[in-house]
């Protein structure tokens, strides 16, 4: 059974800028030791990763405009392009062979999303009400 199922999360995803050169210069004595350069910061500019894989690899990902969160509209495009992508990579898997696991995300259990799954020939495996050791990445 575990060989048709495919689960998927999201996380944000932060870009770090290293600092230049110049901007590490820094004066020191004859006694001190170099500072270290590897020195990086947040900067203001987040994404969001959608993930879906099964156990042999990743199925589909996809990064949201920055900024947005998952809501069920983006939702729903990405389980379009992921029915997409397991038609292309799993094709012993379609139409009807896979089951989708994910968390109980409030955009993952909304009503346009159950119609959607309900719709195409799309499994869903019931994930616990809330269960910190039982989370889609896990998997």
């Amino acid at each position: 059974m575990f060989d048709r199922v495919i689960t998927g999360d999201e996380m944000w995803c932060f870009q770090y800028d290293p600092e230049t050169k110049r901007q590490s210069l820094q004066w020191k004595t004859q006694n001190l030791p170099w500072p270290k350069k590897a020195c990086t910061f947040q900067s203001q500019v987040k994404t969001m990763l959608v993930c879906f894989f099964d156990h042999k690899w990743i199925v589909h990902y996809e990064f949201t405009a920055q900024g947005q969160m998952v809501n069920q509209q983006c939702y729903l495009e990405v389980l379009t392009w992921l029915r997409e992508s397991v038609q292309r990579k799993r094709p012993g898997l379609w139409p009807d062979k896979w089951i989708l696991h994910q968390d109980n995300a409030p955009a993952h259990d909304a009503l346009r999303v159950r119609e959607f799954l309900a719709k195409n020939p799309i499994t869903k495996m019931d994930h616990p009400p809330y269960s910190p050791d039982l989370a889609p990445c896990d998997f």
